[in-house]
């Protein structure tokens, strides 16, 4: 059973008078569980729904789309979470400081989550009926935390003696047409070196299952669990690359794409120049901090941006310390395409400590105080990924109070070109 928060007047759902409050129970007689049921099963032209409306009242429905166009216009309670089995050293929730909001505490591993919004999964916790459904409804691509491919190397990684073979999973869902996005994060002296080329040697045998691979350095914060694991030398990055690389070139002879990425990080650490941006292809794992430089360089290139309405401007560009170093080869062509003038402006974060360098785990409060007495700023550029679909940072700051406080104009950006080209908000 799932439960209606909303109907759109103008659908399916407004016509045959679903209230919010309703309980959708079943679709041609199959109970719903969440909105993969609901999604996959009303996908039909036509289909038998029974519903409990609000006053207890079961009512069956013999729902037949007009056309292609009408949607069923219903916006569903959120699903509960699937929790995480395992521990990991690297746990990003066991380096969050005491006393923030619950929801930051919930361990997420949960396959529907990760084909709907591209989160990484471990498949550690399937039961023999998520197995079925994703077969069936065909979930796929799924992003896969693979870490490593040797059992008892990632067993060891996620401090869970219970995981599955990951290479039985992804090859018995490989057989049914399921296609996978994978990463390692790379943890030093656990699935580097010989492990890491064991791991991308394995997942290149499985063909066409795997669509790409990323290696990403380990990240802690001031709370992990430093006894038990650390971040990569720059040493450690490098030898990483160097085993990436050869593994690309490869990939791109025989498959027509490098299939395997370090990310920016790991580039940055190991001192390295990163990949051109034809490398990244479609930039499949951008989200995954994998070519995201080059991305906005690409989506910077790309935009129809004035630049008599920012010549001479003044506009300060918020993000983390890791985004230091490379950001300047973005602004470099953004300021000679605008004739704008931009400020680096990186900040620490003061909830994580120094070691958490990414810009979207910022909070609302590092962005007020950087901003505070900065009138001589025309604009301030944030970064969007440091707020939620609810407009709050991961302090619980609103982004409307940062806006209200701040004494320059605020507009929150993925690529640059999406603010600049934007329209004036005050």
């Amino acid at each position: 059973m799932i439960r209606v928060t909303h109907v759109h007047p103008d659908s399916i759902g407004g016509e045959i008078g679903l209230l919010e409050g309703s309980e959708l129970l079943a679709v041609n007689d199959r109970p719903l569980d969440d909105f993969l049921d609901w999604e996959f099963l009303t996908a039909e032209d036509r289909f038998d729904l029974l519903v409990r409306q609000p006053t207890g009242e079961e009512i069956l429905f013999d729902i037949e789309r007009p056309d292609d166009t009408l949607p069923m216009g219903v916006t569903l309670e959120p699903p509960r979470i699937r929790r995480c089995a395992n521990r990991c050293d690297f746990c990003f929730v066991d380096g969050l400081p005491p006393g923030m909001r619950e929801v930051m505490y919930i361990r997420d591993d949960d396959y529907r989550l990760s084909f709907r919004h591209g989160n990484f999964a471990t498949l550690t916790n399937l039961k023999a009926k998520d197995i079925s459904r994703i077969i069936e409804y065909h979930l796929s691509p799924l992003y896969v935390s693979v870490h490593a491919t040797d059992p008892v190397v990632r067993r060891h990684l996620l401090r869970n003696p219970l995981a599955p073979d990951i290479l039985e999973q992804l090859t018995d869902f490989g057989g049914h047409g399921i296609q996978f996005h994978t990463q390692v994060v790379l943890s030093p002296g656990v699935n580097d070196g010989d492990h890491l080329q064991r791991t991308l040697a394995d997942l290149w045998d499985l063909d066409e299952a795997v669509l790409s691979v990323s290696v990403v350095p380990v990240g802690l914060t001031e709370f992990s669990k430093h006894q038990l694991c650390r971040e990569p030398t720059e040493a450690e990055c490098r030898a990483a690359i160097e085993i990436i690389e050869p593994v690309a070139g490869r990939a791109t002879r025989e498959r027509r794409h490098r299939w395997v990425f370090g990310s920016d990080e790991l580039y940055l650490r190991a001192g390295i120049d990163l990949p051109p941006a034809e490398a990244y292809g479609g930039f499949e794992q951008v989200e995954n901090g994998v070519g995201s430089v080059r991305y906005l360089q690409q989506r910077i290139a790309g935009a129809d941006i004035d630049p008599d309405r920012w010549r001479d401007k003044a506009i300060g560009v918020l993000t983390g310390t890791s985004m230091g170093p490379l950001m300047p080869q973005v602004l470099a062509p953004l300021a000679a395409q605008t004739s704008a003038r931009f400020e680096l402006m990186p900040l620490e974060n003061p909830i994580f400590g120094t070691s958490v360098t990414t810009a979207g785990l910022l909070p609302g409060r590092a962005f007020h105080d950087a901003l505070a007495g900065r009138s001589d700023l025309d604009l301030a550029l944030l970064p969007a990924e440091a707020v939620n679909d609810e407009g709050k940072f991961i302090d619980d700051v609103t982004l409307e109070d940062v806006i209200a406080q701040a004494p320059v104009e605020i507009r929150v950006s993925y690529d640059f070109a999406d603010a600049l080209a934007g329209e004036d908000h005050r």
